[in-house]
């Protein structure tokens, strides 16, 4: 399963953004509007689960796992979590900040059709309803993480399949995605949100994915999954 892009520029001052899904096909991104930011992607996965953590905090270098090695207790590549639960993550972000997060889905919200009106995306999203994935990351190992960003979180149709991504860059209300502030080190926490769509009234989002280094379906591995 490849994934395709499909890109998409919202005509509002404060929002671009990109419609991502799974299906046959390569990777196509629209252009992007001056004036208005650029879009981004999301990508897809698989499957079973549980936790672990570990603490404290300082800036730079890499975290207290062996070079190149996950951390202890880290989440296994296809494992699965219930919303709610934390998965450890090794976290890779940019080349050279890396570290350990407790990754955690804790809420599927569905929103309104009409949220997506701020968005100005017209009849790309005629009949969808987007739903708001609620996660928090915590900042478990020994790097300052500031200003890194923590997405590549997507939703999960009843079938297993992935549901339609929306990548905003801008503001956003009703699902704020945020960088990590200044400063964070050990034992901090920021909640953010990531925007999937269902392609219809009649189906649910019931879960979502993480897909991020390392588990990203590059060299068979898969992503985490929380249901």
């Amino acid at each position: 399963m490849k994934r395709t892009t499909l890109g998409v520029i919202g005509l509002t001052a404060a929002a671009a953004l990109s419609l991502t899904g799974c299906k046959n096909g390569n990777e196509e991104a629209g252009p992007a509007q001056s004036g208005s930011p650029a879009a981004q992607p999301s990508q897809p996965s698989e499957q079973p689960g549980t936790p672990a953590a570990p603490s404290a905090g300082t800036s730079g270098g890499a975290d207290g796992a062996a070079p190149g090695g996950a951390p202890a207790g880290a989440a296994k590549p296809g494992q699965t979590f219930k919303i709610g639960e934390a998965a450890t993550v090794p976290f890779t972000y940019g080349s050279d900040t890396k570290g350990t997060i407790a990754l955690t889905v804790t809420a599927v919200e569905q929103g309104q059709a009409a949220d997506l009106d701020a968005l100005k995306l017209g009849d790309k999203v005629k009949g969808m309803v987007p739903y708001y994935i609620r996660y928090t990351v915590k900042n478990v190992g020994t790097t300052n993480l500031e200003f890194a960003s923590v997405g590549h979180i997507k939703g999960l149709l009843p079938d297993g399949s992935e549901a339609q991504g929306v990548s905003v860059i801008g503001k956003f209300e009703k699902c704020k995605d945020d960088s990590l502030p200044s400063g964070f080190t050990g034992g901090k926490t920021q909640t953010n949100c990531a925007i999937t769509l269902a392609p219809s009234a009649q189906t649910k989002v019931v879960g979502a994915e993480y897909w991020g280094d390392p588990y990203n379906n590059l060299n068979d591995s898969k992503s985490l999954y929380w249901k």
